[in-house]
Parts: structure tokens; sequence; C-alpha cells
């Protein structure tokens, strides 16, 4: 009886152990459970972190990326303003002094209804004025004896002195008082002739000087003809043509605020053709016309282009500019400086978030 009771006693208490261990087995398995899905939960949570992380570093990264190229091309900017202003001072500079060492050519016209009697100096040599006369409105009147001494109607004079250039050498000149009028086209006709010259070529040198009245007030007239051959040039007429000059005067402003006259001509040559008889043919004649080609006094003189002004202005523009890029570029950089300190500033705030 008593072992049939303790064996009833076991049974019920291995039973009672048995359901022990089951339900401490059942809660260990509960606890590894709950374990494993916090453990899961914390895993996703550090992921979405680290990718939040990295995202937000990534946007950083571009940003300050974006804003160091911006930085850049600014610089460059700046940089290629300041070379283009320094260019233009310099080329702004080197153009005033060549304007300064090259002065400008000006022209101008004078119109005058008189002129003053220019001196005409001939160097006849051994040939002899036959007639002298002064004619208007281009007639010349038909010669009735040519080769015969007819009128002088004009004012000369006869001046002797020493050649400027051989001072051995004796000139003995004829100036004679050229045409005024240029309304009237007056004119001035000269006939010459040279006995049984031994020359191979016959010819009459003459110079055109500025005033026939300078020479007539000079009180050395053979001072004022050797001036007067060092300043203008020579020229010649040939024997056997009538040679008709058509003068033009020129008036040149020097830089030292000096005038100098230049005559300039243009001259046309017709062939005479001698009727004379045969045995008069050894006498050489020369014919000159003189005469004004306009009423117009051309007067030249050098201008200087160069504005110191406009080149001043211009310098201030270009300074204006190189300061104003200057305070630019310097904006630029305390921009760039803050904008470095703030993403550092981002970053470390980034890293202790993470951390």
């Amino acid at each position: 009886m008593s072992l049939a009771v303790m064996r009833r006693d076991c049974a019920g208490s291995y039973r009672e152990l048995s359901d022990v261990g089951t339900e401490d087995s059942t809660c260990n398995s509960d606890l590894r459970n709950e374990t494993d899905t916090e453990q899961d939960d914390l895993n996703r949570t550090v992921i979405r972190d680290d990718e939040a992380g990295s995202t937000s570093l990534s946007s950083i990264f571009g940003k300050a990326c974006l804003k160091n190229t911006f930085s850049v091309i600014l610089i460059l900017i700046y940089l290629l303003l300041m070379s283009v202003a320094v260019f233009l001072a310099y080329q702004t500079i080197t153009d005033f002094r060549e304007k300064l060492k090259h002065p400008v050519m000006s022209v101008s016209f004078q119109e005058v209804l008189k002129y003053d009697a220019p001196g005409i100096a001939l160097y006849p040599g051994e040939a002899e004025l036959l007639s002298c006369k002064h004619h208007y409105h281009d007639h010349v009147e038909f010669m009735a004896n040519p080769g015969q001494r007819g009128e002088i109607a004009c004012t000369k004079e006869y001046v002797s002195y020493t050649d400027p250039y051989r001072n051995n050498t004796l000139k003995s000149a004829l100036i004679i008082s050229g045409p005024q009028d240029v309304r009237k086209k007056e004119l001035v006709f000269l006939q010459f002739h040279l006995n049984k010259t031994k020359e191979d070529f016959s010819a009459i040198d003459y110079l055109l000087f500025s005033s026939f009245k300078e020479l007539q007030e000079s009180s050395d007239k053979a001072q004022f003809m050797q001036d007067c051959e060092r300043s203008y040039s020579m020229w010649t007429f040939s024997g056997g043509f009538r040679t008709w000059v058509k003068m033009s005067l020129v008036k040149t402003t020097e830089e030292d605020g000096s005038e100098s006259v230049e005559f300039r001509q243009e001259s046309t040559l017709l062939r005479y053709n001698d009727h004379r008889p045969v045995s008069e043919h050894t006498d050489q004649l020369f014919f000159a016309v003189f005469e004004w080609k306009d009423p117009f006094i051309q007067e030249v003189r050098d201008i200087i282009t160069a504005n110191p002004w406009n080149t001043i202005a211009i310098l201030c523009g270009v300074f204006l500019a190189l300061f104003k890029a200057a305070e630019f570029a310097k904006l630029s950089v305390k921009w760039m400086i803050k904008i470095r300190k703030r993403q550092q500033k981002h970053k470390a705030q980034e890293l202790n978030q993470m951390t």
C-alpha cells in the first residue's frame, strides 16, 4: 500500500518537474526571440543612421565643391578683368607717346584776292632780256618782231652776289616783280635771246621767292639773295620753247612756331616755230610766262592729336575699374573664408551626432 502511494507520489513529482522544465525552456526561447528582435531593430536603426549620415555628407560635399568651383570662377574673372585693364592702360600710354612723336599734318587753304608780288630771280648769263610785259586773262599778244627788242614794262632790279655754295663765284641775277591779281589772271611774259652760244644745251635758271617788296626794302640785297638761294629751289626753262609756269604758294608752320614759304609750280612747254630767216636762227630765243595757278594759299601745320585730358580720363577709368575689381576680389575671398568655416562647423556637428 505504502509502496503504491510512494510510486504515485513519485509519478506526480516527475510530472511536476517535467512541467517546470517545459515552462523554463519556453521562457528561454521567448527571451531569445525578444533579444533577436531588439538586435535586429538596433541594427536597422544603425543602418538607417549610417545611410542618413552618408547622404548628409555627400550633399555637404557636393555643395562645398559647387561653392569652391564658383569661387575659382570669380577669381578667374577678376584676373581677366585685371589683365584687360592693365593692357588698356599700357595701350593708352603707348598711343599717347606715339602721337606725341608723330604729329598729324593739317592742310588748310586761305583764299586771297591778290598776292604779294613774288620775286622772279633770273640768271640769264649771256642772254639778253628783249621784252617784259604784264598781261591779263591769259592773253598774250602776238609777237610782231620775235627776236627784236620790245617793250619792257615791268619792275626789275639787278643784284650781284657771291654764290652761297661756291665762295669764289660771283652771280648776277635779274629780279622781276611777278603777277599779283589772280582774279584777273594776271601774268608776266618774258622774252630773251642768246646770240651764238657755244653751249651744247641752252637754258636759263630761275628761282621764285615770296615777296619782291622785301627785296626792295632790304638793306643788304646781296645777303638777301644768298638767303633766298639757300631757301628756295632752282628751276630752268629751255631755249626754243615757250615755258608756261603756274605758281602756287605753300606756307608751312613749324613746331617751334616759325613759318617757311615754298613755291610749287606746274609748267607746260610749247615748241616755238621759228619763222625768221635762216640767217637769224643763230640767235636762240627763250619765252617764259609766269602766272598764279589759283587764289588759294596752302597752309600746312603739324597738329598733335594726342589729348592729355582724354588719356587722363581713360587712365582714371582703368584705375577705378582695377580698384573695384580688387574690392570685389577682397569680398569674394572673405566670403570663401566664411563659407569654409561654416562647412567645417557643419562637419563637426555631423560627426558629433554620429558618435
